[in-house]
């Protein structure tokens, strides 16, 4: 998921503070009462419903709150709960060394950790081939787990979010197994069932490594008993044979991922399949994506794109092709500051302050989607209370 980088002013985290003030007080019975109705539900036999249980349109945490706190940490995990996401997106899993899973938005850590600062590991620096794309820096299958959590995590985009580097060295790198048992706990402790949405990260690629991720996620969400059709665990990736893998694997709610329509899965390049994005969002794709997967996470371009001015146009008709295959749709990702946003919903001349977000919100739900990824969960779920009334 592409990120544009800019400065962000001061006035745009004095208006995330509010947000997140109201959110808590004005919203927060109502989403209790919600989800409690659910936890009671999932332990009497875990019939909470699946994915269609969930309020929609459904937001989810993207890679936690990641607005507010460094991606892919417990704090951003558990403020995206706090804030009132119906799903947080814990984990982008990539490998270690010794074969675990953590949570890193790539497996390059440079951008995400304090890694640079570790003169043991100057060595490990490389220049690699990820997916076609020349990369240089840290990468977390030179590393053992032990090595890893020997580091901290760092705000990845310091330009847009200078606030967040208040948080910077303040947690450290999550595995997926730790997330699992934090699922948990934050079950019991909240009395509703809370939901996660891990993806898995360049499968191809660590496949050829001897580091294959389909069935390492498997074997753990076995572990914990949650590989099931009702298991509050939705799995996702941008390579359609990696979920078709999964399908074969788990039975947990699956969700093929959507770049721009005019790329290629990984996955594709690898094996020959000539077929583009524009490809698997016709019809006959998403009958075959339906095939094997319960969703799709298109950008939110796939939906309604944007003109050469980067304003909005007319929306696609992505969304009723999708529903009349029985696809749930999720697309990513809102972000409140202005740079992120369509032309035609930023706000002054400030370039990073926050825009009109909600009424971007108003927008692509009027479209029909079943949810959306958001850095900024609390302004999701003030967005969808507009939005519903």
């Amino acid at each position: 998921m592409g990120t544009r980088e800019s400065n962000e002013e001061t006035s745009g985290t004095g208006r995330r503070a509010l947000l997140g003030a109201a959110v808590l007080g004005a919203g927060g019975a109502v989403l209790g009462m919600a989800g409690t109705a659910r936890a009671d539900s999932a332990r009497h036999g875990g019939g909470h419903g699946g994915v269609k249980s969930l309020p929609k349109p459904t937001i989810i945490g993207h890679r936690g709150a990641s607005g507010y706190r460094p991606e892919h940490t417990f704090g951003s995990y558990q403020l995206a709960l706090d804030l009132g996401a119906d799903i947080v997106e814990a984990g982008d899993l990539v490998p270690t060394r010794d074969g675990h899973l953590v949570c890193r938005h790539e497996p390059e850590i440079g951008g995400t950790t304090d890694v640079a600062d570790h003169p043991e590991f100057a060595d490990r620096k490389k220049t690699k081939l990820l997916d076609g794309v020349s990369i240089t820096g840290w990468f977390t299958e030179d590393f053992t787990l032990a090595e890893l959590k020997t580091l901290r995590a760092v705000e990845r985009i310091p330009a847009n979010r200078p606030h967040n580097t208040l948080y910077n060295g303040r947690w450290e790198i999550p595995t997926f197994e730790e997330v699992l048992r934090w699922q948990d706990e934050q079950t019991r402790k909240r009395g509703k069932q809370v939901w996660i949405y891990p993806e898995l990260k360049h499968p191809t690629y660590f496949r050829k490594q001897g580091l294959p991720l389909e069935e390492r996620v498997a074997k753990l969400l076995g572990k914990y008993r949650k590989d099931r059709r009702t298991s509050p665990v939705i799995l996702q990736s941008f390579e359609p044979t990696s979920v078709q893998r999964l399908h074969k694997l788990v039975d947990n709610p699956l969700v093929v991922l959507l770049s721009s329509a005019d790329s290629r899965p990984w996955d594709f390049v690898e094996t020959g399949d000539p077929r583009t994005v524009a490809d698997l969002v016709k019809p006959a794709g998403l009958r075959e994506i339906a095939s094997y997967a319960q969703g799709i996470g298109p950008t939110l371009d796939l939906v309604v794109p944007r003109d050469a001015q980067g304003r909005l146009t007319r929306p696609t008709t992505l969304v009723s092709d999708a529903h009349r295959v029985g696809l749930i749709l999720h697309p990513y990702t809102m972000r409140n500051e202005n740079p992120f946003l369509p032309a035609d919903f930023r706000e002054g001349t400030d370039p990073d302050a926050y825009g009109d977000v909600f009424g971007a919100y108003k927008a692509y739900f009027a479209t029909g989607i079943d949810g959306v990824f958001t850095d900024q969960p609390d302004t999701g779920v003030l967005a969808r209370g507009d939005f519903t009334g």
